[in-house]
């Protein structure tokens, strides 16, 4: 569970807020994202209308630079296939970054599985995960180009669409925006929009690590070859083998693990030539996740040394390959992102909660830099399965919310003025 955001500790932060939300730019801003409510609605059901699964994303990637140009935004796809468009700002200037991953883990067969229910719910994958993110980005773009709220910032705005958030992109293109970017340099914060929800900031990295388990035999019939060693039954044995002894998980730090793929085999009336599994495996504590991982050796040893003693013959090997990794981090409770945030939910009557998650935030702030995620506004939910919905409503809230923020931070990217004399 997380704990509540507590409020602002100083009194600048909700002042700030409420000043800037008085000023003619910022209001006109803020009521765009009401008025053009239809618009923002039709780009998220056409965006979802395109494919992109991981490191499939170009297709989408381009259709969003030609909606930023569109908007009059400086856009382009970098070396890592991320989108990005700038505004605002010198040339050496700081820039805060707005972010949301391109890529889903299901995609639409035909652009006719993206629809809207009898209930007025967008149905379809990535709808949620991240239409609503994507959709926030071009809704950002376009009320910025509509009535610019911060003519006088101190820093540029960056808007990143970008790649490899999820399965095994193992956060490819937030590791390139960050560590090989020319821009990587400049940026001051990161405000990760990732789904809808607006009841929490994810301020901790929860660290994972991801495996792909491959065991090889001899392979045969299943009659004549019985008593060879087998791949299936070693990898199952494996499993059975790790989740029994991390089947309680209520001591010690919050942790998790999943078998999310299990395949190999033939026919029915085949010795498998070969069997594999993918796992994902999550702590917040880096030495608990460190034991779980050598747990999951030592079994899959275990198991494999099981089936070789009883095999009359051909026996099995297996092997352990890391195939994702993300580092864990957290941003500090006086960070002037976590304290502009604050002051801006009270301004709004947001209840959010602290908590501790894995996304495109975990790079930045495994890296010491300012970093949340948060969600984009509306309701959502079936995330990851063909069940996937979100409704629009509410969505104006979140969006103000990330607005308010990004200008409070483009005008004050180090936070200066939070410790101005009140």
């Amino acid at each position: 569970m997380g704990s509540l955001v507590q409020p602002p500790k100083t009194g600048r932060a909700p002042r700030l807020v409420a000043d800037l939300a008085r000023q003619k730019q910022m209001a006109a801003c803020l009521e765009w994202y009401s008025r053009e409510r239809a618009w923002i609605n039709e780009q998220h059901l056409r965006l979802c209308r395109i494919a992109a699964p991981t490191f499939r994303e170009q297709e989408r990637a381009e259709w969003m630079v030609e909606q930023f140009r569109q908007l009059d935004w400086d856009a382009k796809l970098d070396r890592a296939g991320n989108v990005i468009a700038t505004r605002g700002g010198k040339r050496d200037s700081p820039l805060i970054a707005v972010t949301a991953h391109l890529d889903t883990v299901l995609s639409p067969r035909s652009a006719d599985d993206i629809k809207i229910g009898s209930e007025g719910r967008f149905l379809g994958p990535g709808v949620s995960d991240n239409g609503a993110g994507l959709a926030a980005l071009l809704a950002v773009a376009a009320s910025w180009q509509a009535a610019d709220p911060v003519g006088d910032a101190q820093a540029g705005l960056l808007i990143v669409a970008n790649v490899g958030e999820e399965g095994e992109g193992n956060l490819s293109g937030m590791r390139y925006l960050c560590r090989q970017s020319a821009l990587a340099a400049r940026i001051r914060a990161f405000l990760v929009l990732d789904g809808p929800a607006t009841d929490h900031i994810t301020f901790r990295a929860l660290a994972s690590r991801r495996y792909d388990i491959t065991v090889t035999g001899r392979g045969g019939h299943s009659w004549s070859d019985f008593g060879i060693g087998n791949p299936v039954h070693t990898l199952s044995r494996a499993i059975t083998l790790f989740t029994d002894l991390r089947m309680d998980l209520s001591n010690g730090p919050r942790s998790s693990f999943n078998f999310g793929i299990f395949e190999g085999g033939t026919s029915v009336n085949s010795i498998a030539g070969q069997a594999r599994s993918k796992v994902d495996l999550r702590s917040e504590d880096a030495g608990e996740l460190e034991r779980m991982t050598s747990m999951l050796a030592e079994c899959l040893e275990q198991a494999m040394e099981a089936e070789n003693r009883y095999a009359t013959g051909g026996r099995v090997s297996a092997r352990m390959k890391e195939i994702g990794s993300r580092p864990g981090g957290s941003i500090g409770d006086d960070a002037a992102l976590l304290e502009y945030l604050r002051a801006v939910d009270a301004h709004q009557g947001i209840r959010a909660q602290l908590d501790c998650a894995s996304t495109d935030a975990n790079i930045p702030l495994s890296m010491g830099m300012q970093a949340v995620s948060i969600g984009a506004g509306g309701q959502g939910g079936g995330a990851h399965t063909p069940a996937e919905w979100f409704h629009p409503d509410g969505r104006e809230a979140g969006l103000r919310r990330i607005a308010l923020a990004l200008a409070l931070l483009l005008r004050d990217p180090d936070g200066a003025g939070l410790a101005a004399t009140s």
